[in-house]
């Protein structure tokens, strides 16, 4: 069994705010010092709603089960798909369905919202299979 890959990332998935309770994310983002931060923010019936600040790129990766929203509030933000690319400006959102392979990029500091299911990998179902994009996996022969 091979073991766990570890990514350069500021995920932190407990949940800030509960119910009934005001969502500031401005002091959050003015204090992130990090290249590629998410924070779960809140949850709505079975899912959850994060902040992402990042710039750079994620791995390629999907979600066996799960659909992932994003939603840009400021910057620029590109879902590369296999085959295409869609770029995301502020106001803007996107939903990648279950079982998509994708990466996610921001070519400058950029906010993002996602919704997703409370019990979702964040790096991926295919993080836990090797990870990457197809056609950077190795065969174990």
């Amino acid at each position: 069994m091979s073991e766990p890959v570890a990514y350069p990332y500021e995920t932190r998935l407990n949940i800030l705010f509960p119910h009934l309770a005001v969502v500031d994310i401005q002091p959050l983002i003015d204090a992130c010092q990090f290249q590629w931060y998410n924070q779960t923010l809140c949850k709505v019936n079975d899912s959850v709603v994060r902040l992402g600040v990042m710039q750079g790129e994620y791995h390629w990766h999907q979600h066996d089960a799960d659909d992932e929203f994003f939603y840009v509030v400021e910057g620029q933000f590109i879902i590369d798909l296999e085959g295409r690319s869609v770029t995301l400006g502020p106001r803007q959102g996107f939903v990648v369905p279950r079982g998509v392979l994708h990466r996610t990029r921001a070519p400058v500091r950029s906010v993002i919202l996602m919704v997703e299911t409370a019990s979702i990998v964040p790096t991926g179902d295919a993080a836990r299979r090797g990870g990457g994009h197809p056609s950077s996996r190795r065969r174990a022969d």
